[in-house]
């Protein structure tokens, strides 16, 4: 169970209270204590379930899927801050892995029904955060739906917190890498200066640091036929980077990457991959499970050739285990950009072999020269701005909305006899990263969408579960209703066929040149199309 903030306790009246007051026109008089179901309708099945769903990547549209499936007669408005969906299929999976990314075929099919409404280029908060689209108030929302899914996913990173990290050129983030490089708006003028040497440092061992070694390493004509922003193609053809340093704080054992991941990146053409300290993988591999046994079988067994002045390789990587990140350290003849990364080394407890040996430093100081570094240590979700007015608890330190674990929105509640107990927002649900973290794949994204979307069924189905605007005559209106509320202007509003229209702008621009697509990397291009 996802632990809640210190928010200050309230009963499910005192919170109807609380959000009235703080929205002054909010028409939630449906939302009850699950104790008095009389002020229920008779059924929820009486009228169509109206279901807003905040976030088009994969956790919005597999909780919009198995929704649709369940619930007889539901219908989905899904809204999305950018004019395309997707999500990180389309900004998040390296673009040498289009496999990963055919999972868009089945929410193309999720689209097609007439039950499912895109809303995009309209973000859910303050109109200032989305200058070039329009903006609708999560009240406004909530005023308009019986249930609504926040599955906007991590849009901030996670920092080290040491000195250098924030005033030294050359210092960035993988979140921010890997968006660059795949044409996300947000990150289209990142331009990381990849000249400056042979030497990059990744401080992280998951497969999003492998991902940015594959793309620093990977021979660039064999990057010019995948969908990769033209921009990052270009910067990458003048690249110097020919060493990458994949750092971690602990060892192979504890190694965050996969398999598949690690195998793809030691296989790369012409790349050699330095052999690891074998120290650090018990003697006899073939006593470990089936999963670390092939694991460490691939890292033992390393690259085809190793880094040596006689092969014909002209980059390698290596995999440095036993470092934690200490500072980042100017060059000495630029002092605003960086020049090395000093580490301490750590020694494992209790055993270099156990998976869930924990790192001590031991004072030891070591230094790597590198012009260039990212940060891989983890994405973040952060509360949307009404999430404090509207007593919604998000677990900052974790990046989550606080949930039972199958997608309800919970929130502390004082029982009759005044003791602490949990409680579940009426119609409030979350799904993906922001409701477990931001871990996994895009697999266990639908496994954990699907139980969200089975939540809402469940509670569908019963007549004593409260949800949203369920009091009344008339059935909630969705997105029509909201949009004649705030009065958003329409020419800002995306739909879903405005991103066929799009998409297949942007195939049409890559097939002269052999490309999937080619994309656009800012709003305005993408709006021109459909304007």
């Amino acid at each position: 169970m996802v632990s809640l903030t210190r928010a200050r306790p309230r009963t499910c009246a005192n919170w109807q209270r609380t959000l009235n007051a703080s929205l002054s026109a909010f028409v939630s008089r449906g939302i009850a204590s699950s104790s008095s179901p009389a002020s229920l309708p008779p059924s929820h099945n009486e009228r169509p379930c109206r279901i807003a769903v905040i976030g088009s990547g994969p956790a919005g549209f597999y909780t919009a899927y198995r929704a649709m499936t369940k619930i007889r007669g539901a219908k989905v408005d899904m809204y999305e801050s950018l004019p395309v969906p997707f999500g990180l299929v389309r900004f998040g999976v390296a673009p040498d892995h289009p496999e990963v990314k055919n999972c868009q075929d089945k929410f193309e099919e999720v689209a097609a029904s007439p039950d499912f409404t895109f809303v995009g280029n309209v973000s859910v908060g303050s109109p200032s955060d989305h200058p070039d689209g329009g903006a609708v108030s999560l009240a406004s929302i909530l005023r308009h739906y019986n249930a609504v899914v926040f599955a906007y996913g991590a849009s901030m990173d996670r920092t080290l917190g040491v000195p250098g990290e924030a005033a030294l050129k050359g210092v960035y983030s993988a979140r921010e890498f890997v968006g660059w490089y795949n044409g996300l708006p947000e990150y289209a003028n990142l331009a990381p200066d990849l000249t400056q040497g042979e030497e990059a440092v990744i401080i992280g061992q998951g497969n999003v640091a492998l991902d940015v070694a594959r793309m620093l390493l990977e021979d660039v004509d064999v990057l010019r036929k995948s969908d990769i922003a033209a921009h990052a193609l270009g910067a990458l053809s003048k690249s110097k980077v020919k060493r990458v340093h994949i750092v971690g704080r602990r060892g192979p054992m504890q190694a965050a990457f996969t398999i598949k991941e690690i195998r793809e990146l030691i296989k790369l053409s012409a790349v050699a991959f330095h052999p690891i300290d074998t120290a650090l993988i018990p003697s006899d591999p073939k006593q470990l499970p089936r999963a670390p046994r092939r694991l460490m079988d691939i890292l033992l067994k390393g690259s085809p050739t190793t880094p040596s002045p006689s092969s014909n390789t002209t980059k390698s990587w290596s995999l440095d285990f036993c470092l934690t990140p200490k500072q980042f350290l100017p060059r000495p003849s630029s002092p605003s950009h960086l020049g090395f990364t000093e580490f301490e080394r750590t020694s494992l407890s209790p055993n270099p072999f156990d998976p869930h040996a924990y790192a001590l430093g031991t004072g030891a100081a070591v230094q790597i020269p590198s012009p260039l570094a990212f940060r891989s240590i983890g994405y973040k979700s952060a509360p949307l701005h009404e999430f404090a007015d509207i007593g919604i608890p998000f677990d900052a330190a974790r990046g989550v909305i606080s949930n039972d674990g199958s997608g309800r929105v919970q929130h502390e509640e004082r029982t009759r006899g005044a003791a602490m107990a949990l409680a579940s927002f009426p119609g409030l649900y979350c799904a993906g990263w922001v409701k477990r973290g931001p871990t996994g794949v895009i697999a266990s994204t639908m496994q954990d969408a699907f139980a969200t979307a089975d939540a809402i069924a469940q509670d569908w189905a019963k007549k004593d579960v409260p949800f949203l605007n369920e009091q009344g005559d008339g059935a909630a209106a969705g997105w029509e209703g909201v949009q004649l509320e705030t009065g958003v202007d329409r020419a800002n509003v995306v739909s879903w066929e405005d991103w066929r229209k799009i998409d297949g702008a942007e195939r049409r621009r890559g097939r002269p040149i052999g490309k999937e697509r080619e994309k656009f990397t800012t709003t305005s291009e993408m709006l021109a199309v459909i304007r």
